[in-house]
């Protein structure tokens, strides 16, 4: 689901449209956070695409929260 950039900041694999996949992950995420109401993208309430530590990028989006070595990745997203 994720891939680790050269920034050490872990890049979302299903990019802007995996809308099922975001919200499964958001859902095992102990990171989740609802960001502002106008930032919201996603129709599911629970959604990667709607969290606050999430940040856009070209193709994706990046987590803010999780990085390299944190083993709440492999458990929790």
């Amino acid at each position: 689901m994720w891939r680790l950039n050269t920034r050490g900041n872990y890049e979302f694999l299903g990019g802007k449209e995996d809308w099922d996949a975001a919200a499964r992950v958001a859902e095992q995420c102990s990171y989740y956070a609802d960001d502002d109401e106008d930032e919201m993208t996603a129709e599911e309430p629970v959604s990667c695409y709607n969290c606050l530590y999430r940040r856009w990028t070209t193709n994706s989006f990046i987590c803010q929260k999780v990085k390299q070595g944190d083993g709440r990745l492999s458990k929790k997203c």
